[in-house]
């Protein structure tokens, strides 16, 4: 079935309170997606983010992050006063998400929020709270164990804590529990209010039509529950030190590499309990995403490891990872999950070879595809089971990417799309929409700033790079407008995807 979505994350939402919400703002637009005859709303990963605001860099593989709570469902609900001081903080209009200002503000505000929950909760609120808790024991205990300490050690990496945290103790554990109960309840009943405003967004989209497409990172973030609470699943020494950390190896755009620094599973431990903690990994997206978009997709097959400690990539070996042993697990314990394959870069035989076995889908990207000579990235050359972008998140905007372009690139462009060089440049980035929309390819994603037609003073990200404006782009508030619903709606008719019903 041929479909189409648009590509904008939650905190770009327009919002009273500095970064975008689960609130109002997230329910008008869905209402604006079924109106332009969108099928999917991607979003990128939704954990809690910490230093350098990357969703890709979180404390928690399972946890939702506390910043995009409504506050304005919390004052309706009583648990926060509408004339609180600290709201109008929040409140100061900002182009561009703050997100440590905001969020050293709204932990003061949810914390206020717990405290009246504790105090003034009906008998089946306080029952639901503890309902949730058990159910998601499993991880929440860590996590929220793991945030209280993190906040008592003023927030430096669990790696510098004092040997009986940092090595969880049985007996600190159990005394830091006993002293720090209060603030271990707020942090899971920040749990709480996400996944419940979560999943009334996700119910009301999916009544209107309207799939949520996530996002799974393949690594997790050293600073984070996951690592600290199950050490046994990565590269660690007996200090609980990584041995080696995940990146990209030199090539022409990156002379010395790409060095993430991510911690690297140990897959021979992995493979040993049948996947169990990856199993999990997905399901759990599978419940939250109606679509899940899983990231570094050829790090399965094989991963570059790089010995912790070196500054640059140069150094590193590839390593063979589980392949399809992990995805055959996964198939045989959850049937078959809609999960789309980031493979973007060059691919081995035997990453192809993965991808085929595996069926899903993968990513073509507009952008690649203009270097001079026939690339895969190219329309005429997608195979139906994909998704096409024009740019994703960590690349160019449309228009910004065209404006870069040398005078022999323009042209190169404008002649694939058909244009004379009289063309304005809004006119080239609703060329290359068209051009993805058309293309045999069965899933069409636009991100906003595209079909806003905004240069990259809106891009959301530049990989390996931190502050500078990443993930900090905002939507102004009247960008949704009908005449702009009624063209993407039209796209989508023109080129037979899938319009959501009533529409």
């Amino acid at each position: 079935m041929r479909t189409c979505g648009v590509l904008m994350h939650i905190t770009s939402l327009p919002s009273p309170y500095g970064v975008g919400t689960l609130g109002s703002e997230a329910y008008k637009f869905v209402d604006f997606l079924k109106k332009a005859g969108q099928t999917y709303w991607q979003i990128l990963p939704v954990g809690p983010t910490g230093f350098g605001d990357s969703p890709y860099q979180s404390y928690s593989a399972f946890a939702g992050n506390p910043m995009l709570i409504d506050i304005d469902e919390l004052i309706k609900a009583g648990l926060v006063s509408k004339d609180d001081k600290d709201l109008k903080i929040l409140a100061e209009k900002k182009e561009f998400a703050d997100f440590g200002q905001m969020f050293s503000f709204k932990r003061l505000i949810l914390a206020k929020a717990h405290a009246a929950f504790a105090a003034n909760a009906d008998s089946e609120q306080k029952y639901l709270f503890g309902k949730f808790c058990r159910k998601n024991a499993w991880w929440l205990d860590d996590y929220a164990m793991f945030m209280s300490m993190k906040y008592f050690f003023k927030q430096v990496m669990w790696t510098e804590w004092a040997d009986s945290y940092r090595l969880r103790d049985p007996q600190t554990l159990a005394k830091y529990a006993e002293e720090h109960g209060v603030d271990i309840d707020c942090w899971k009943f920040m749990q709480f209010l996400f996944f419940r405003q979560y999943k009334n967004l996700k119910k009301y989209a999916n009544k209107r039509g309207i799939s949520i497409y996530g996002d799974m990172p393949i690594y997790v973030s050293m600073d984070s529950s996951d690592i600290w609470a199950n050490p046994e699943m990565f590269m660690l020494d007996s200090d609980r030190k990584p041995t080696k950390v995940a990146g990209c190896p030199p090539d022409d755009f990156s002379p010395t590499g790409q060095l993430w620094g991510n911690p690297l599973y140990d897959w021979d431990y992995m493979d040993k309990n049948n996947y169990k903690w990856w199993i999990k990994r997905v399901q759990y997206s599978a419940k939250l995403f109606d679509l899940t978009r899983i990231d570094h997709f050829r790090g399965f097959e094989s991963f570059y490891a790089i010995p912790a400690g070196d500054k640059t990539a140069e150094h590193g070996e590839w390593l063979q990872g589980p392949s399809m042993k992990l995805f055959s697990a996964i198939k045989a314990d959850l049937g078959d999950v809609k999960l789309v394959a980031e493979d973007l870069g060059f691919l081995t035989d035997e990453v192809k070879a993965m991808l085929k076995a595996a069926g899903y889908p993968g990513m073509n990207v507009l952008e690649f595809g203009f270097g001079g000579e026939d690339s895969s990235y190219l329309p005429h050359n997608y195979v139906k089971n994909s998704v096409v972008y024009i740019g994703t998140h960590d690349n160019e905007t449309a228009l910004g990417w065209y404006l870069a372009q040398d005078k022999a690139g323009k042209k190169r462009i404008r002649k694939y799309l058909g244009l004379d060089k009289s063309a304005s440049d809004s006119k080239v980035v609703r060329e290359l929409i068209r051009c993805a929309y058309a293309s045999v390819s069965e899933n069409c994603v636009i991100q906003m700033q595209d079909w806003l037609c905004l240069d990259n003073s809106a891009r959301m990200n530049i990989p390996s790079t931190i502050g500078g404006g990443n993930w900090a782009w905002r939507m102004d508030k009247d960008a949704c407008t009908k005449e702009l619903a009624k063209a993407m709606k039209k796209m989508a008719k023109t080129y037979f995807r899938k319009v959501p019903k009533g529409e």
